[in-house]
């Protein structure tokens, strides 16, 4: 199980979006994403040794709210290419931007 504290803003993002969100149960990932209580995917990054990768909330903590949007900027500009949807379902790079990165 990973060992990130999921953030307020999180929880908000994740409701808006009528998903529920846990610590994942895998230690590469950060969170486990669920709709109508089915696991539907896992998301943001872990690294090798638990430390989490960075995300919106956390620069938020971190940073002026300028340097952390500017951070938000970039992650989405990096991940703009990736599919959102595959066969009718959210992808784990939609539930990232709309969860981690909103």
């Amino acid at each position: 199980m990973s060992n990130y504290k999921i953030k307020p803003l999180q929880l908000l993002n994740a409701k808006k979006i009528g998903v529920e969100i846990k610590q994942s149960t895998n230690k590469r990932k950060k969170l486990d994403v669920f709709k109508d209580g089915k696991k539907v995917g896992s998301i943001g990054a872990m690294y090798p040794d638990g430390k989490p990768y960075k995300d919106y909330a956390t620069y938020l903590q971190e940073l002026p709210k300028k340097d952390a949007d500017k951070k938000r900027k970039n992650y989405l500009a990096r991940h703009s290419k990736e599919p959102k949807m595959k066969d009718g379902k959210r992808t784990n790079s939609l539930y990232s931007d709309l969860i981690l990165w909103a």
